[in-house]
């Protein structure tokens, strides 16, 4: 059994939710043609210390840069890069932030200019298979509901689930259990408690699940070589209904991001 959070550490996790929030809207804001992504980088670290917190991915187990930007094939843990944004790629953009001892995490996946058809389909079903989590991270349920409901849900558009990451509890660490995977079966894995807070991640190809780790440790990519996309909110587990914590909003409220 995982504890719950005290609702004194919720609402410290909530400023970190909403901060992370808006700084993917601000690096979203940058996200076109012709940028680099140690552009968005430097632009996502001055935003959060500028609010007075600091970059939680800086460093953590050896991560050389302050936000993940993983293009196209990559999955997620893309380094930041002298690499140029061009029309038609996409850019998932994890980013945490640690503001009085308690981390936020959130990753949204952005188009370069217009993309095509099946890129749009597969940011969409991606997204949308976060929310189908979302509504089973309800006190009583497990977290094989969670999963169950991203799994089925990105596999009826024939997209694949990758299996090697999941997502995780969040507090104090970063990481916390419990593990949260995309795939799994209703009524199995740790029971869900009001108070937990989680992070749910789904990772989603458009081709085969299959993914490989890049020579430098981080980077996973799909071994196709298809696209991926990556949506990530912290909810706290709640009766009936789990609460946001972070928020897509800030990024699509002006209607800049259209899949």
């Amino acid at each position: 059994m995982v504890a719950p959070k005290t609702e004194e550490a919720i609402e410290l996790l909530r400023f970190n939710g909403e901060l992370t929030s808006k700084t993917l809207a601000e690096v979203g804001k940058a996200v076109a043609p012709g940028v680099t992504t140690k552009k968005l980088n430097e632009l996502a670290e001055t935003f959060i210390r500028d609010h007075g917190a600091v970059p939680n991915f800086l460093g953590y187990d050896g991560f050389p840069a302050s936000i993940c930007t993983s293009v196209n094939d990559v999955v997620v843990h893309g380094f930041p890069s002298d690499y140029v944004l061009k029309e038609g790629d996409i850019v998932s953009v994890d980013l945490g932030t640690k503001y009085k001892g308690y981390n936020g995490d959130s990753a949204y996946t952005f188009p370069v200019g217009e993309v095509d058809a099946e890129t749009k389909k597969l940011l969409t079903v991606t997204r949308e298979s976060l929310f189908k989590g979302i509504e089973k991270a309800v006190a009583g349920n497990r977290t094989g509901d969670i999963g169950h409901a991203v799994q089925t849900y990105a596999e009826s558009f024939g997209f694949g689930v990758v299996r090697e990451l999941e997502g995780h509890g969040i507090g104090r660490d970063m990481h916390e259990d419990p593990g949260v995977p995309n795939y799994g079966h209703q009524g199995r894995g740790c029971k869900l408690v009001e108070g937990m807070v989680i992070c749910i991640e789904p990772m989603i190809t458009a081709g085969h699940r299959q993914v490989y780790l890049a020579k430098n440790g981080w980077a996973v990519h799909t071994a196709d070589h298809r696209n991926a996309a990556h949506f990530e909110l912290t909810v706290v587990v709640r009766k009936g209904k789990a609460e946001l914590l972070s928020t897509f909003d800030f990024i699509e409220k002006e209607g800049n991001i259209k899949f």
